[in-house]
């Protein structure tokens, strides 16, 4: 995530050698904190993935919490933080905060503790297909049955954090459906609502 387009502000700490000037980002990372804000692309993955690695690196048993506002994006993307969330072996918070949607709401469900703001939403969906699909029949069949594919991995996924059955979730998710906090929370997509961090 380019997080200089941002541009969070800086914060003033002091030290042996007075005042210095600390990136937020920097000093929510000393804490263990990520967060995965916007579109979810390569370069997002790439510093979600370089993060929680860093993270696990310097502790390989501390917790590491995931703050989510996001309205999805590439599947590839969205599919290399979780299995990078899964293959830290750190224990994961997710939070809510705002949306999460799409591979957002995958990548939040996946958490070992899934909290929720009281005006979060998550929203799950089928993959879609890639704007700009074309070309001839057989491209478009390959293109289809790689979108089948897809389907049957990002269901199996949320069926693994959610407890329900495939054929519970491929009705689901055959359209946008929205989950309020508390409604996210009885149909296993989240764990908790809280009020305070």
């Amino acid at each position: 995530m380019d997080i200089d387009r941002i541009n969070p502000p800086n914060i003033i700490k002091e030290s042996s050698r007075g005042f210095d000037t600390v990136r937020m980002v920097d000093e929510m990372l000393s804490r263990r904190e990520i967060n995965l804000v916007g579109a979810i692309d390569e370069e997002v993955a790439n510093s979600v993935c370089l993060q929680l690695r860093y993270l696990h690196a310097v502790d390989k048993s501390a917790p590491i919490t995931i703050f989510i506002n996001s309205g999805g994006g590439e599947l590839a993307s969205g599919l290399a933080i979780y299995d990078t969330m899964r293959a830290v072996g750190c224990p994961i918070r997710t939070v809510c905060m705002g949306m999460a949607a799409s591979m957002a709401a995958l990548l939040f469900a996946a958490g070992g503790q899934r909290d929720m703001l009281p005006h979060s939403r998550v929203m799950v969906h089928d993959p879609l297909i890639q704007s700009g699909a074309g070309g001839s029949s057989l491209a478009l069949k390959a293109t289809a049955e790689r979108l089948m594919r897809m389907r049957e991995i990002t269901t199996e996924i949320l069926s693994r954090h959610t407890g329900k059955g495939v054929e519970e979730l491929y009705e689901v998710t055959a359209s946008d459906t929205y989950f309020e906090a508390e409604e996210a929370v009885e149909f296993g997509l989240a764990d908790r609502v809280i009020e305070t961090f």
